[in-house]
Order: C-alpha cells, then sequence, then structure tokens
C-alpha cells in the first residue's frame, strides 16, 4: 500500500484531503506543520510527501529540501492557493508536482495516480 504523508496547516482542509486519499486506498499520516513531519520522514517510510507550501515553523519547501536528504526516494506533491509561491516552488523544487488550490478530490487523487503510473480510476 502507498504511504503518504500530509503536512497541511488548515485543520478542515487536511481532514478533507486525509480521509479523500484514504477513500481511495493509501495510508495517510496526517500532520499539521513540517516540523512535525520531520521525525516520520526520519523513522519511517513514505511514498509520497503532500505538503502546503505555506505553513508556520516551516513552509513546505524546506520540508521537502529536508525529505530530499533524509528520504531521498520519497516523491514530493505540493498543493498551494499562492500562485507567486507556486512558481518559487517550480524554481526551489522542479522534481516535484504543485497542485493549485482551489481543486476538486478527484483531480488530487488522479494527480497521486500518476505520479506513481498508476491507471485506476479514482474513487471517492
Amino acid at each position: 500500500m502507498i504511504r503518504i504523508l500530509l503536512a497541511e496547516d488548515d485543520q478542515a482542509m487536511r481532514t478533507y484531503l486525509a480521509r479523500a486519499l484514504e477513500n481511495a486506498g493509501y495510508d495517510v499520516v496526517a500532520v499539521d506543520r513540517g516540523t512535525e513531519a520531520l521525525p516520520y520522514l526520519e523513522t519511517e517510510e513514505f511514498d509520497l510527501l503532500l505538503s502546503d507550501i505555506v505553513m508556520p515553523e516551516m513552509d513546505g519547501i524546506e520540508l521537502a529540501q529536508h525529505c530530499a536528504e533524509v528520504s531521498p526516494m520519497t516523491k514530493v506533491m505540493f498543493i498551494t492557493g499562492f500562485a507567486a509561491v507556486t512558481l518559487r516552488a517550480s524554481r526551489e523544487a522542479p522534481q516535484a508536482k504543485v497542485l493549485s488550490k482551489p481543486f476538486h478530490l478527484r483531480d488530487l487523487v488522479m494527480e497521486v495516480q500518476r505520479v506513481f503510473g498508476l491507471s485506476a480510476h479514482a474513487q471517492l
């Protein structure tokens, strides 16, 4: 089963995304900030880091850079509602996919499937 570490500071969005990904068959660990995600990256294996970019204490780009150091096989996908932040993410983490808010949950699940080369239909 694909394991996803979700870092999203907005509680409602975090719950919403985690539930959608779990319903699609993924194992999700959800945290509310980058600094809370660090111990998970250092002690557990994840296939995907799904992170908001704008978060308190440590932004998603810093988190992704740390992830690349401690867990280089973990793929990275960003979610953000800020266009300027999208440009920064593309510059500083060019290998990461950026999904702009607002998006439909089906789009999120489809993007995750694409990252792993899966062709199954999204089931929400």
